[in-house]
């Protein structure tokens, strides 16, 4: 599954969070370990999700990045 991953930085770090996926967010000190952490709480989350036999949501969400002239 491919989910869409939202990274945004905050004033010391960086956190990631999946709007498919409520409450599942993550944090590091930079881009790629944010992105690192947070594939290993979509694990978890997917995971958690399943031991408790609730569905998981399918990905969804599309994103795009969108160049705008200044």
């Amino acid at each position: 599954m491919r989910y869409a991953v939202v990274i945004e930085q905050a004033e010391t770090n960086f956190s990631a969070w999946v709007p498919d996926l409520p409450g599942c967010v993550a944090t590091g000190a930079t881009v790629d370990e944010a992105v690192s952490e947070i594939r290993e709480a979509i694990r978890f989350h997917i995971e958690g999700l399943r031991e408790d036999g609730l569905p998981v949501p399918p990905p969804s969400i599309r994103v795009a990045d969108v160049e705008v002239a200044a």
